[in-house]
């Protein structure tokens, strides 16, 4: 069917941090006997309730909610409240997801924001006699307070709440993705892994967020062959790929990524728009825009941090961040009028430029042309302060153009012939450094796979061995699933790649590999702590209803 408004923009957001939370408890070297039963889930001691964050790693999750997750809330309200159209598409990961929902973690971040009030009040003090130094911090300081008061008041901590109000009022289309952002083109030789990371998911969005979302948001973009079966047989009607492996593919598309491809088992694919998604991530670099990378906390002597340091005395963001763009060289100070001039100025400017690129491809196109803009949640606000604002101007602007429509993916799909679909089958991609795979597999980074790839063999050998248990085994059994799903996430190997956090991440993975290794040993021997099993629960608590099965081979 045509649709009255000639061109249509899909944005796609994926909200996903790595799994951050620490728990100070030690895990305890596993003893050689102990049968007892204990509850996994008794009370967190008091001690573990500290005002500082466990790593600098954890302070991520609190910046995500400051800078981007609370502005997108805000920002749907005020759209909402002067009834402007908008649609997003949002990908939710499970352990993100579980992560907003856990209590430890919404306790410190509260605890956080009233550090950075406090913090702030001594900066106002600090630069008061510095006039526009001062009034970015008494910027700082009132947003600080004002999202206290959103997040406590208004969404009462839950963020998840408020997104599935939006749902509801259908401005925002859930997709799924995998249990644990693993790079699933890799996962591939391995079908019990992928059908465990897609069947964890599905679990968690169904139990625990009353979903069953059409669509499917491949990790990193990361995209194989091999994918197609596994989504349709999993009841998924559509996925996103990146440009390059949607027009290589077999054979290529001749209408570009303007429409979307159906593979040969029926499944819908978008490609994201190169042109638009490029355009729009080049902006956070602008000279007028605040620079995110350079916060006072890093330059202050550690003795006027006070709590702006993490328990082994690492330094962490503040957010009060008082430059300008400039590769840590520019001294000049930000102006948030100036940047948000510039975020509607660049907001019109992307949607002019955009127009002008439907009206090109409608004369090759019977149908509604489509771009489909896809990114992390956080470039929005975390890495580019203005991004939030940005978008509002995107979605206001384009209430007032007739020729613009904001869909989500499947109302676009919906809404067009199914006759108008080629059928193609893309090309192995990704959105990694290069498009393809050498983010997650370089020499910084190869060690991982002979040690995750023996893992999933001997989780796929426990699952098929152990098939009656006892309710101790059968903790086991599931704690080591969970420590599987982590140990596969393709943050750390990123990480690794890029040089960033590298301490964080190798441990994160070697430490999820060991307490695999401890429970598989301790099963052989039949052999298990229940005080070792109830720590490490508490330690990586994710997926409360896994059931380890998820790894037996299908018969």
């Amino acid at each position: 069917m045509k649709t009255e408004t000639p061109y249509a923009i899909s944005l796609v957001l994926h909200a996903n941090l790595p799994f951050v939370k620490k728990f100070t408890a030690p895990i305890r070297r596993l003893p050689v006997s102990d049968e007892s039963n204990s509850d996994p889930q008794q009370e967190v001691p008091s001690d573990e309730m500290k005002n500082l964050p466990e790593s600098v790693e954890e302070s991520w999750f609190f910046e995500a909610l400051s800078e981007t997750y609370l502005p997108l809330l805000e920002m749907f309200s005020r759209l909402d409240g002067e009834h402007i159209p908008f649609r997003i598409g949002l990908s939710l990961s499970p352990v993100f997801a579980q992560m907003l929902g856990d209590d430890l973690l919404l306790k410190k971040y509260s605890a956080y924001l009233d550090q950075q009030i406090d913090f702030g009040m001594k900066e106002m003090e600090r630069v008061k006699d510095i006039p526009k130094m001062y009034r970015l911090a008494k910027h700082y300081f009132d947003r600080t307070v004002e999202n206290k008061a959103v997040f406590t008041t208004r969404y009462e901590e839950n963020i998840l709440k408020a997104f599935e109000y939006y749902r509801r009022k259908s401005n925002i289309e859930f997709l799924a993705t995998t249990a644990t952002q693993a790079f699933i083109p890799f996962l591939c030789p391995y079908p019990e892994a992928v059908q465990a990371q897609i069947e964890v998911a599905l679990s968690y969005y169904r139990y625990s967020m009353g979903i069953f979302p059409q669509g499917f948001w491949l990790p990193e973009l990361g995209w194989a062959k091999e994918l197609e079966s596994y989504l349709r047989a999993y009841g998924f009607g559509y996925t996103i790929t990146d440009s390059h492996g949607f027009l290589f593919g077999s054979p290529p598309p001749s209408k570009g990524t303007f429409s979307p491809i159906k593979t040969p088992q029926g499944l819908y694919v978008l490609g994201r728009d190169f042109n638009a998604s490029a355009g729009i991530s080049a902006l956070h670099k602008n000279d007028v825009y605040r620079d995110n990378n350079r916060d006072i906390g890093y330059e202050l002597p550690v003795e006027t941090l006070g709590s702006f340091l993490s328990k082994n005395g690492a330094r962490y963001g503040t957010g009060y961040k008082y430059w300008k763009n400039g590769n840590g060289s520019n001294d000049e100070l930000y102006d948030p009028a100036a940047a948000h001039d510039a975020a509607r100025e660049h907001a019109r400017s992307f949607l002019d430029d955009s127009c002008n690129r439907f009206s090109t491809a409608a004369h090759y196109l019977k149908e509604q042309p489509v771009s489909l803009c896809a990114f992390n949640a956080d470039s929005f606000g975390r890495l580019w302060h203005e991004g939030p604002y940005f978008l509002e101007s995107l979605f206001r602007y384009a209430a007032g153009n007739p020729d613009i429509q904001f869909v989500t993916p499947s109302e676009y799909l919906n809404n067009q012939p199914c006759s108008s679909y080629e059928v193609s089958l893309p090309e192995f991609s990704s959105w990694g450094d290069n498009g393809y795979a050498e983010t997650w597999l370089d020499s910084s980074n190869d060690w991982i796979y002979r040690h995750t790839n023996r893992s999933i063999e001997r989780m796929v050998e426990l699952a098929d061995r152990f098939s009656e248990n006892s309710s101790l085994k059968e903790r086991a059994l599931n704690q080591a699933a969970r420590e599987i799903l982590l140990a596969q996430s393709s943050e750390w190997a990123a990480m690794l790649y890029r040089q960033e956090s590298t301490g964080f991440a190798r441990f994160q993975i070697e430490n999820s590999l060991k307490n695999f290794t401890a429970i598989y040993e301790a099963l052989g021997s039949s052999h298990i702590s229940a005080e070792w099993l109830t720590s490490l629960e508490r330690q990586h608590n994710i997926f409360p209803n896994i059931n380890y099965r998820v790894f037996r081979r299908k018969r």
